[in-house]
């Protein structure tokens, strides 16, 4: 599913316009872009948590190349789906 069908989907169930439906999709994902840059999590019940992780930087070999490439320190989005939302997923 695309953020297009979301925004016809939310629009249409929620009976708004494709325009106010585009924008209640964006502010949302805004909203969830700024809180996890924060360093904060945003949990919706049933369906899941949004956190953030460190990761730790590392040296790497490519395999083909045998090259070495160095990963920086640097902070990276993680979720965890919810009982509901497993239980939907497993029928």
């Amino acid at each position: 599913m695309t953020k297009r069908e979301i925004v016809e989907l939310v629009s249409r169930k929620a009976h708004l316009t494709k325009k106010a439906g585009e924008e209640a999709v964006d502010v949302f994902l805004a909203e969830v872009g700024r809180v996890l840059a924060k360093g904060e999590k945003v949990v919706l019940s049933g369906f899941g948590t949004f956190r953030v992780i460190s990761m730790k930087g590392k040296t790497v070999k490519i395999p083909n190349t045998e090259k070495l490439v160095t990963i920086k320190t640097h902070r990276s989005p993680r979720f965890t789906p919810g009982k509901t939302l497993k239980r939907q997923v497993a029928r």
